[in-house]
C-alpha cells in the first residue's frame, strides 16, 4: 500500500497537485518523497516555506536528499527574496557539495545543475555554472531522463544565440509536456513566449493559453508578473 500510495503521489506532483498528492502519503510514510513534494510546492507556488522546512527536517540529515533540498530552501529564499537568511548563499552551497559528495550519479548531476543555477541566478556567474549545466546534461542525456534534461536545457537556453536558445526552449517544452509535466510545461510556455518577438503571433497564443494554468495552479512567480 506504501508502494501503491507513493507511485499516485508521484503521478498528482507531476499534474501540480501538490496538496493532493501530500494528502495521499501517511504522515511518517515516505519523508523523503514528502520533502521533495513539498519543497515542489513551496518553489512553484512561493507559499508553504514552514511546511516544506519542517518536511526537509524529518528526512534524515546525513541523506543526499536532505542536503539537496536544504540547499534548495536556501536558493529559493534568495531568489525570491523571501525572508533570506544571512547564511542562505552558503547554506545552498554547502547543501549542493554534501549531495554531490555522498550521492548516487543521478543524485550529483541534481545537485550540479542546482549548484549551477545558484551561480547563475544568484551569483551572476556564467563561467562557472556552464561547465555544471554541461556535466548535468551529460548524465541526463546518458540516462534518457527528459525531465531532467528539460530543466538543464531550460537554464542552459538564455547563454545560447537565439536561434538555438529557441530551439532548446522548444525542446524544454516538448519533453515537459510529453512526460505530463504540467506546471513545469507551463513555465516552459511561458518562458517560450517571454523569448519571442512582441509581435509574434505565437508570443500572445502562448500567452492566452498560459494563463488559466498559472491562475488554477497558482504558480506565485508567474503570477507576480501580471
Amino acid at each position: 500500500m506504501v508502494a501503491h500510495n507513493a507511485y499516485i503521489a508521484r503521478r498528482l506532483q507531476l499534474l501540480g497537485e501538490w496538496d493532493a498528492a501530500l494528502a495521499v502519503l501517511a504522515p511518517d510514510d515516505e519523508p523523503e518523497l514528502r520533502a521533495e513534494i513539498a519543497v515542489d510546492r513551496w518553489f512553484f507556488r512561493i507559499e508553504g516555506h514552514e511546511e516544506a522546512e519542517k518536511a526537509v527536517a524529518a528526512v534524515d540529515p546525513a541523506s543526499p536528499t536532505a542536503h539537496l533540498l536544504t540547499g534548495r530552501l536556501a536558493y529559493s529564499r534568495l531568489l525570491f527574496r523571501r525572508e533570506p537568511r544571512a547564511d542562505d548563499r552558503a547554506v545552498a552551497e554547502a547543501g549542493y557539495r554534501a549531495a554531490i559528495e555522498s550521492g548516487d550519479e543521478k543524485t550529483r548531476a541534481w545537485a550540479e545543475y542546482h549548484w549551477a543555477v545558484l551561480l547563475d541566478n544568484i551569483d551572476e556567474d556564467p563561467a562557472g555554472a556552464l561547465p555544471l549545466y554541461e556535466s548535468a546534461l551529460g548524465v541526463a542525456t546518458k540516462s534518457g531522463d527528459g525531465y531532467f534534461e528539460s530543466y538543464i536545457i531550460r537554464h542552459l537556453a538564455p547563454h545560447k544565440e537565439p536561434a538555438e536558445r529557441l530551439a532548446m526552449l522548444r525542446r524544454s517544452l516538448n519533453l515537459r509536456a510529453a512526460l505530463g509535466a504540467r506546471p513545469q510545461a507551463i513555465a516552459a510556455q511561458a518562458l517560450l513566449a517571454d523569448n519571442l518577438p512582441d509581435n509574434d503571433p505565437e508570443r500572445a497564443e502562448l500567452m492566452r493559453m498560459v494563463r488559466p494554468g498559472v491562475e488554477e495552479l497558482h504558480i506565485g512567480w508567474l503570477l507576480s508578473e501580471e
